[in-house]
């Protein structure tokens, strides 16, 4: 990966977290939705690009990843601004770049899914660009049907949703990498425990998303609780499977970001049960479980993506991670509500990030 692509990468991480804060310097608009920004240029625009970049597994960063990129910023702003025709026509270009990514490199109809001995980290790869096709399909009808059809009316069913469905291909591509380093001894029951997560995982997502559209909070928290379990498989496989390595630390780092999502998740959907609770609790209780989401598990595949081909990495690792955690469960749910700890959040996320992408390969430092 080029210096010049490390660094727009870095500018639209940074960019994207300062968007989730623009409300403190900026309270009194109403006319544009600052959230857009802050899911759509982390999850589409930068998560979107190093998907297809790992995809195309080349050195340099390929003309089709830029044309992403670039389009990818033009949804977001033309969402941001309200522009929906231009974000409709965006949207359909952008899932035909993925799709033709996806069908040159896996195949149009995702035969392999239901093949038991095909490798469950490249069925995860090929689902992740599949979901990110897809999300960015049903992201236009969306804008197509609440703008101009009105054909269906759900109060959950609206574009910032796709926190969600651009979030799901950054988990999937963290998990087909977590499952790539399982290289131990694979028996055909752990074939089977590994395909079991791989379902687990997707199926667990897809009817999560439908229930929160029909607002069915029960059923939410049998399929979070379900989530949560298929978790601790994939955390229980990759602990035995995989070797010690400096990747192994910030990936199971991020199985811990995955976990903690799912508490915070399965307590907020729990609160929604009693009408009564101070709603700025639950606010902020949500925000720890987006920022966890967004900025801790979904960072750190990417991190290690970018850079999987340079580790061990310069760096001390244990103290880096920690710096991570400081910043997405504390510092930036904070940043929310005050200047102070949004800036503090702004400089250890910067820190984090630079540390990542530009730290020199060699012999890793480890505090002990």
């Amino acid at each position: 990966m080029s210096l010049r692509f490390k660094i727009i990468l870095m500018g639209l991480m940074i960019l994207a977290l300062l968007f989730g804060f623009f409300h403190l310097f900026i309270p009194d608009t109403t006319l544009y939705d600052f959230e857009r920004l802050h899911i759509f240029l982390f999850n589409l625009c930068t998560g979107g690009t190093i998907l297809i970049y790992y995809t195309e597994g080349k050195r340099r960063v390929s003309t089709r990843a830029i044309i992403f990129l670039l389009t990818s910023l033009l949804f977001a702003v033309f969402s941001f601004l309200n522009l929906f025709v231009p974000a409709i026509i965006t949207a359909v270009l952008l899932a035909g770049i993925v799709e033709s990514v996806r069908i040159k490199h896996f195949s149009f109809f995702p035969f392999s899914f239901f093949s038991p001995t095909y490798p469950v980290s490249k069925k995860f790869h090929h689902a992740a660009l599949l979901c990110l096709s897809i999300g960015l399909v049903i992201s236009g009808l969306v804008i197509l049907n609440n703008e101009y059809l009105k054909w269906f009316s759900y109060p959950k069913l609206k574009l910032n949703t796709f926190f969600l469905g651009f979030s799901f291909p950054i988990s999937l591509i963290t998990m087909s990498v977590i499952f790539s380093y399982m290289t131990g001894k694979l028996s055909k029951l752990i074939f089977k425990l590994q395909n079991m997560g791989f379902w687990n995982v997707n199926l667990g997502v897809i009817i999560f998303f439908i229930f929160i559209l029909y607002e069915k909070l029960i059923p939410q928290v049998v399929v979070t609780a379900i989530l949560f379990l298929s978790v601790i498989l994939v955390y229980y496989l990759y602990k035995n499977l995989a070797e010690k390595t400096q990747e192994k630390y910030f990936l199971t780092s991020g199985i811990f970001f995955l976990l903690y999502t799912a508490v915070t998740g399965i307590i907020y959907i729990l609160l929604e049960f009693k009408p009564d609770y101070p709603h700025d609790s639950m606010k902020f209780l949500l925000r720890m479980h987006s920022f966890a989401s967004l900025y801790g598990w979904n960072l750190t595949g990417l991190a290690v993506i970018c850079r999987r081909n340079d580790f061990p990495i310069r760096m001390n690792s244990k103290w880096v991670i920690t710096i991570h955690w400081l910043t997405a469960i504390i510092l930036a749910p904070l940043g929310t509500y005050s200047r102070i700890f949004a800036i503090s959040a702004l400089i250890c996320y910067t820190f984090f990030i630079y540390i990542l992408l530009f730290s020199k390969e060699g012999k890793q430092i480890v505090t002990k």
